[in-house]
């Protein structure tokens, strides 16, 4: 018997489902950069082993990025057609077994196979954040979600970085071990988010009427393009690639990753050899560049959609915060090599990171502006696989730069450079402009 007066009370009550999928999305990821950090880390103990080169350990990180890049877009590609769920929690268990398999290497051949199957695993998790995210918040609320969904990336490597630093000193420089810990991990991580995720709002049985229509109330078919979900006439995905918001974000999130891979792989190295701290002072200068980066992925998010909301304009606002931050992240990168202090640099480091992920969920969101929904996940792994290409070149390219006559101050110089030019590109070009149409 139904009691008069609470069909209404249940029926309009709002679940907050959304948020435990961003929580599961925050924890996945925050695995994702953890696995990543522990290479960096373990970077001395496996040169002294083996008797790499800094050239030679160069290509030894880069092949992560030869299968990372383009499996950013496949990663996209699957999600569009068969969920990003699925897609998500299969590229955890396969680079979650390729973190734990880094153990078995055995020299630079081993390494190399290795890493290059771990990045395949990882490739897909930045396009399928962003397409999970998309399915799962309205546009008010999406570059909060994205921002701290991305957040997790560097809490990763912050508490990653300290962890392994932890796990290696209890097993005697044991470098093989935290790569068979975090692998483990990895799979048990895997199994709570099938648990939890589902692909769609309507998908998932703990979402209620009420929050399902909260999530769709501005996405109004015909009202911008990327809300225009239920068309049937959208061009081919590629053809979306020629809008000058999409390319010209392509371009500055490469001088983005630039920056990011440069010192994802070789700040640890970085501090060792040019500034001499031991491993116990790893644990601490090593994290700390990466809290201010998780800082800024989730104000980022929060600041944007601020703008958004106070200008009734989403383009602009986020745009802009890409060219300011972007440009500030190069010139201060740039001056990391004459600073003349340890603590100092560090510091310095920690206002890049913060800068640059200050920028982080930006990409994403330009792009989410700029092209229908049913198109997202191809568009925006495009954009990542050409922006990623700079994960395979730069850490590369790094090793040998320091390797010569420019050193490190020249090769933190050269990273800056790379950074300007992205942001000044998108300042000068990426305005929106007409939308191809379809014949």
């Amino acid at each position: 018997m139904t009691v008069p007066g609470t069909t209404t009370s249940v029926s309009t009550k709002r679940s907050r489902t959304r948020f435990a999928v961003l929580a599961s999305n925050f924890v996945i990821l925050s695995l994702n950069y953890a696995d990543r950090a522990v290479i960096g880390v373990a970077a001395p103990l496996i040169t002294a082993e083996f008797g790499f080169s800094n050239a030679a350990f160069g290509w030894i990180l880069a092949a992560f990025a030869f299968t990372y890049s383009p499996f950013g877009f496949i990663g996209g590609w699957l999600a569009d057609r068969h969920g990003p769920a699925k897609v998500m929690g299969w590229a955890a268990i396969a680079w979650s077994c390729f973190t734990a398999l880094t153990a078995a290497g055995v020299g630079f051949v081993s390494l190399l196979i290795i890493r290059l199957l771990f990045g395949a695993g990882e490739g897909p998790q930045a396009t399928v954040t962003a397409k999970i995210m998309h399915n799962w918040f309205p546009k008010r609320e999406l570059g909060t979600a994205v921002g701290i969904a991305n957040g997790a990336t560097s809490l990763g490597g912050a508490i990653g970085t300290p962890v392994v630093v932890a796990i290696l000193g209890a097993t005697q420089g044991n470098w093989r071990i935290p790569f068979i810990v975090f692998g483990a991990l990895g799979i048990l991580f895997a199994i709570g988010w099938f648990v939890v995720v589902r692909d769609t709002p309507e998908q998932h049985r703990w979402v209620s009427p009420a929050e399902l229509a909260h999530i769709r109330e501005d996405r109004v078919p015909g009202a911008t393009t990327g809300d225009d979900e239920d068309r049937t006439d959208h061009l081919p995905w590629w053809r979306y690639l020629t809008l000058p918001a999409v390319w010209t974000t392509a371009v500055a999130y490469f001088g983005y990753a630039w920056i990011l891979w440069t010192f994802l792989n070789w700040f640890p190295t970085y501090l060792v050899n040019e500034r001499g701290i031991d491993l116990s002072e790893l644990a601490v200068a090593g994290s700390v560049p990466w809290i201010g980066g998780c800082v800024g992925l989730a104000l980022g998010g929060l600041f944007t959609d601020l703008l958004v909301r106070r200008t009734g304009r989403s383009l602009g606002p986020r745009r802009w915060t890409v060219v300011v931050c972007l440009a500030a992240t190069g010139v201060l990168f740039g001056g990391i090599g004459l600073v003349s202090s340890t603590i100092g640099a560090v510091a310095l480091m920690t206002v890049v990171v913060f800068l640059l992920y200050f920028t982080g969920a930006q990409y994403w969101l330009i792009v989410g502006e700029a092209v229908p929904g049913p198109m997202y996940g191809s568009v925006s792994g495009a954009v990542q696989m050409f922006a990623t290409t700079a994960s395979i070149i730069a850490p590369a390219l790094t090793g040998y730069l320091i390797d010569s006559s420019l050193g490190w101050t020249g090769t933190l110089a050269f990273a800056a450079v790379v950074a300007l030019a992205g942001a000044l590109l998108l300042a000068l070009f990426g305005r929106v402009r007409s939308m191809p149409t379809p014949a």
